[in-house]
């Protein structure tokens, strides 16, 4: 499809009325090529990312967003100060953009600073439909400024990277290397690590949830500036549009100085490396020594890929990669942190906050962190790196500081303690164990002095965005706290944040990761006694429109194909409820057949408690009636019956199974699928009263064909394939 380019209009206006700058954005389809492989995906005007606009302080914004999909799309200005109208979050505060039409933004422009925009619409921010925004203060004149959009690129379809997660897929790890299997524990004298890690009912370690082919710089894997030359200082105005990548920011050419976060100027800090969350914006100065390339890497969190801007002409100078995650050491303090239910253990009495201790340096080679130690909790949170180690400086919240007091006036206080939430095992994602769609508005009240406690209770980093307003971080520096639009809150940290209800209408909070978000972490804020929107006719629908994210439902299944017959399982599950069938067919009427059925809810914070009802049709040719373990008769010519029953997650992510049936036959079965042997081989096995048993071994291949082969007590041993979708 071929796009239009960007129209900009710029109409000086007689008296004091304030310049009107309009841009037309026409977002369609586009075919991006990265090394020979190719994919539709969305853009705006074109290119992904989009063109950046530009502003001055005073302008009235005016943007015309052309749609010219087949499906209806959104537009959210990232950290702008506008009328709720305008946000951009479908059907909550403006009307998504359908097919074939053309909405119309026109708003102040009240502020400064680096910005940016996306969409809010699904998982379209993933395939690229997001671009940068630069609100300059009057009168300034830019020099040796640079705009860089950060993003990070799969060749899956995120429809299928969404589904993945929900369904515990670990395809991702295997691509990352991050399997932490038991053959790589017992290579590195971790054996012990691994199995402390499963009795505790968790997971690997891994600091990210996605495999990413590829990052980018503006759209391209390097980026090339060589108009700069020596003794320039560069402003670089950094956005990561990424929907789920950290990246750390280094560069070869020397310190870095941050004078902006999230569009809000701070007062200069020099530092060797800083770590932009996801939807963070970050304003750097960068010197060019001599006339040479130096290298600007944002390498990811994980380690897997880095992307590149090189600045100035000459011979390069390389900054150099980042050495891989020790991942068994993280895993090590993950067990130590983490209590048997779920929860992290906050008994040290330590409060951590603001990023001023991370405790991933264990995991960090370059820092020589010291590994955790086994015998001491205290002595292994003091060997924990202050973010800083050595002569290598490290950002963190803690050091900005705002270069203006930004105390707040006087309000009553509404204070609000958030808990975020969650577990990988199901990829759920909450704040005080509830999603979206499971939580009434939030409601405050113009004048209030809205105060959030966050504490983080999951073992994933969590960038907290709040629409339409500037919070406060309390960080130490008193009348100088610094404001920000992005809050990233680190595992076992307690941070506070506020701002002043000044506004009107509904404005959302929630995780930046695109896929904790969609998966139910956020809430929103909603200002009592607000004027009607024009966009939103309905509230309440909008609202259920709302909820719809987290309550999608995913799809998972498996086929088996071997020599003794075939056997397989497909699941239909959303946040709470689940729905599956499972079966096996023999080659003949000694083998039989089966399929059993359950449908149910998930239970707590963890999700470990499932109660589910259910039905079972098996019939296999019996030379006489067998009993089970409680001495029931148990016949399998051809029965059909209902059952009830409850799956408990036990300590080694073993799934212990109770139910009864409607002729009263009581079973209770133990089962576990994937035990990671190696990075690809997996173990899996089912005993149970009835008498049958299993075990096998699956071979992953790609991640759709796994070589297969097991032992069942009904059909004997078989090997073949098995497929995944």
């Amino acid at each position: 499809m071929s796009l239009c380019s960007t129209v900009v209009a710029q109409a000086s206006l007689t008296g004091n009325q304030p310049k009107v700058v309009r841009y037309d954005l026409y977002v369609g389809d586009t075919m991006v090529n990265y090394s020979g492989k190719t994919r539709h995906a969305l853009a705006v005007n074109g290119t992904t990312p989009g063109p950046t606009l530009y502003f001055t302080e005073g302008d009235t914004a005016e943007i015309h967003v052309h749609n010219t999909l087949r499906e209806e799309t959104s537009i959210h200005w990232h950290g702008i100060i506008l009328p709720n109208q305008y946000d951009g979050v479908p059907y909550l505060t403006t009307q998504p953009i359908k097919a074939g039409k053309t909405h119309i933004f026109r708003f102040p422009v009240v502020q400064h600073g680096t910005y940016w925009y996306h969409s809010h619409t699904m998982l379209q921010e993933q395939s690229g439909l997001h671009g940068a925004i630069v609100m300059r203060k009057r009168g300034e004149e830019p020099k040796n400024e640079y705009t860089l959009l950060l993003s990070d690129w799969t060749d899956l379809h995120p429809h299928t990277v969404n589904r993945y997660l929900h369904n515990a897929n670990d395809w991702f790890a295997i691509k990352k290397g991050s399997v932490q299997s038991y053959a790589e524990a017992a290579k590195t004298n971790h054996f012990k690590t691994k199995l402390t890690n499963e009795w505790k009912r968790m997971n690997a370690m891994d600091v990210s949830d996605v495999y990413y082919e590829r990052f980018l710089s503006n759209g391209q894997v390097t980026d090339s500036q060589p108009q700069f030359k020596a003794g320039d200082s560069v402003h670089l105005r950094i956005v990561n549009g990424s929907a789920s990548t950290y990246f750390w920011l280094r560069y070869s050419g020397g310190k870095i100085t941050v004078i902006a976060n999230d569009g809000a100027d701070v007062q200069p800090v020099v530092v060797d490396r800083l770590l932009i969350g996801v939807s963070e914006t970050y304003d750097l100065v960068v010197p060019v020594p001599e006339n040479m390339q130096y290298e600007f890497m944002a390498t990811a969190e994980d380690r897997t890929r880095s992307t590149s801007l090189w600045l100035g002409q000459g011979m390069k100078m390389p900054v150099g990669e980042l050495p891989k995650l020790k991942y068994f050491e993280g895993m090590k303090m993950m067990n130590d942190m983490m209590k048997m239910n779920g929860d992290l253990d906050t008994s040290t009495g330590m409060q951590m906050s603001n990023q001023v201790m991370d405790m991933n340096t264990v995991m960090y080679p370059e820092l020589d962190a010291p590994p955790a130690n086994d015998h001491s909790r205290h002595g292994r949170m003091k060997g924990m790196d202050m973010n800083n180690s050595g002569d290598i400086v490290t950002l963190n919240y803690g050091m900005l500081k705002a270069p203006e007091k930004t105390t707040l006036p006087d309000g009553p206080v509404k204070l609000l303690n958030f808990e975020l939430t969650g577990n990988m095992n199901r990829y759920v994602w909450s704040i005080n164990n509830k999603t979206v769609s499971e939580t009434d508005k939030i409601l405050i009240k113009k004048g209030e002095i809205v105060r959030m406690v966050i504490f983080n209770n999951t073992m994933m980093r969590h960038p907290m965005h709040l629409h339409g307003h500037f919070f406060r971080v309390l960080n130490g520096q008193g009348d100088y706290s610094p404001l920000k639009t992005v809050l990233d809150i680190m595992p076992m940290e307690v941070d506070t944040i506020e701002f002043k209800a000044t506004e009107s209408g509904d404005w959302f909070f929630h995780c930046h990761i695109l896929y904790h978000m969609m998966s139910g972490m956020g809430r929103v804020f909603s200002y009592e006694d607000s004027p009607p929107n024009p966009e939103v006719p309905d509230p309440r629908m909008a609202y259920r429109m709302l909820k719809k994210d987290d309550r999608m439902l995913h799809v998972m299944g498996r086929v088996g194909l071997e020599s003794n017959g075939s056997d397989g399982e497909l699941i239909v599950a959303n946040t709470r409820y689940r729905l599956s069938t499972e079966w096996r067919v023999g080659l003949n009427a000694d083998h039989g057949y089966e399929s059993e059925s359950h449908f149910g809810r998930y239970f707590g914070k963890m999700q470990w408690l499932f109660p589910y009802i259910g039905w079972d049709v098996r019939y296999r040719r019996m030379r006489e009636a067998e009993k089970n373990l409680f001495g029931q008769t148990n016949t399998k010519d051809y029965r059909q019956v209902f059952h009830v029953g409850l799956e408990y997650t036990l300590p080694m992510l073993i799934i212990a199974d109770a139910s009864v049936d409607t002729d009263g036959r009581i079973r209770v079965q133990l089962s576990r699928e994937d035990v990671p042997v190696t990075r690809r081989l997996r173990f899996n096995f089912m005993v149970n009263t009835d008498k049958e048993y299993m075990a096998g071994f699956r071979y992953i291949v790609t991640r759709r064909l796994a070589i297969s082969t097991h032992y069942d007590s009904d059909m004997g041993y078989g090997a073949g394939i098995t497929l995944s979708y």
